[in-house]
């Protein structure tokens, strides 16, 4: 009876989905370059299936680099976020970095078919329109490790080494204990809670959940996320304060939240393609930073992560938070670490 209760369930949550999707389709996108979208000002490349790719260039030039490094920027960043690496560091290491758009976000194309496999192949096409050879380096922070994810699962001998910097979880990966994943889930913000809900069961109408008012909805689209770090909450507000999150939120989402965004907590929080932790060891050192006092990110679940994958180097931070740019020299830390005796 339970089962004939649960397909019943499941059919008529389709049919709801069906309907709102078609009384309430998402918006339409404004393309970079498009009448009437935003103007295009990055340098660009053009993939495979013809979509554009904006990326941003930081380190030494590139003509003169010793390592090639690819940077995947966290959930309301763009190509112009990195990690705070000094500018002598890198010149003394010979590093070269590009931070990039992912698809729908600032000025790189939408992709309809986004997925964490998507975002690796996005990856290696970059990587090579930009003349890394057959291997590159690799960092994700906070949503963009789904990124490292892909790529260790998907290309896994074009990395010669990754970092993941509190790298987001997807509470419903079947490797997680359920009783764990549903303490630590609870923990969040009803909106939170909600809004993974709908992203992982009901994804074609999240685009309407979100954007209404008088339902429980994202707090980090909004920036209002509980931060129990003290550096943390003090960088959250004063963004908030001075505007700069507003402006940071609007340079991201350009093209429509909903290409930006909401895709993003579809494939981060959506039904994914594997689990992580079903990962076999890559031919390639990975490393985990995790702040003991992220807000954003469980420190139970990333531990237990890290505990299932023998070949992951784990690194938790007593006093840190999600934002790493707020720790003096922990990105030149994650550089070394990242390059590791290929540096010395």
């Amino acid at each position: 009876m339970a089962s004939i209760i649960s397909i019943l369930l499941s059919i008529l949550g389709s049919m709801a989905q069906s309907l709102i999707n078609f009384l309430i389709p998402p918006p339409p996108t404004k393309i970079c370059g498009s009448e009437g979208g935003p103007p295009i000002t990055a340098k660009r490349i053009q993939l495979k299936d013809g979509r554009y790719l904006a990326y941003a260039e930081y380190g030494v030039d590139k003509a003169h680099a010793k390592f090639n490094v690819i940077f995947c920027h966290g959930f309301t960043g763009t190509r112009l976020d990195t990690f705070n690496a000094s500018q002598d560091l890198m010149e003394e290491l010979g590093v070269y970095i590009v931070g990039f758009d992912r698809a729908g976000y600032g000025e790189s194309d939408p992709d309809p078919n986004r997925s964490v496999q998507s975002t690796a192949l996005d990856i290696e096409e970059l990587a090579d329109a930009l003349g890394f050879g057959p291997k590159f380096y690799l960092i994700g922070h906070s949503i963009g490790g789904h990124a490292v994810w892909g790529a260790i699962k998907y290309i896994p001998d074009r990395i010669a080494a990754a970092v993941l910097t509190a790298p987001v979880i997807n509470y419903r990966w079947p490797r997680f204990p359920k009783r764990l994943a549903r303490e630590v889930y609870k923990k969040q913000q009803l909106g939170d809670q909600w809004s993974l809900r709908i992203a992982y069961y009901m994804p074609s109408i999240l685009h309407w959940w979100l954007e209404q008012s008088w339902l429980p909805t994202s707090t980090v689209i909004k920036g209002t996320t509980h931060r129990p770090n003290k550096a943390d909450a003090e960088i959250s507000k004063s963004r908030l304060d001075d505007g700069s999150f507003e402006k940071r939120i609007n340079l991201a989402s350009q093209q429509g939240k909903y290409e930006s965004f909401y895709r993003e907590m579809k494939v981060m929080f959506g039904k994914w393609e594997f689990d992580p932790m079903d990962l076999t060891e890559p031919p390639f050192p990975v490393h985990i930073f995790q702040g003991a006092e992220d807000g954003l990110v469980p420190v139970t679940l990333q531990r237990y992560l890290a505990d299932q994958l023998s070949w992951i180097n784990y690194h938790e931070l007593p006093g840190t938070g999600h934002n790493f740019n707020a720790v003096p020299g922990l990105g030149n830390e994650v550089l070394k670490t990242l390059l590791g005796e290929a540096s010395n």
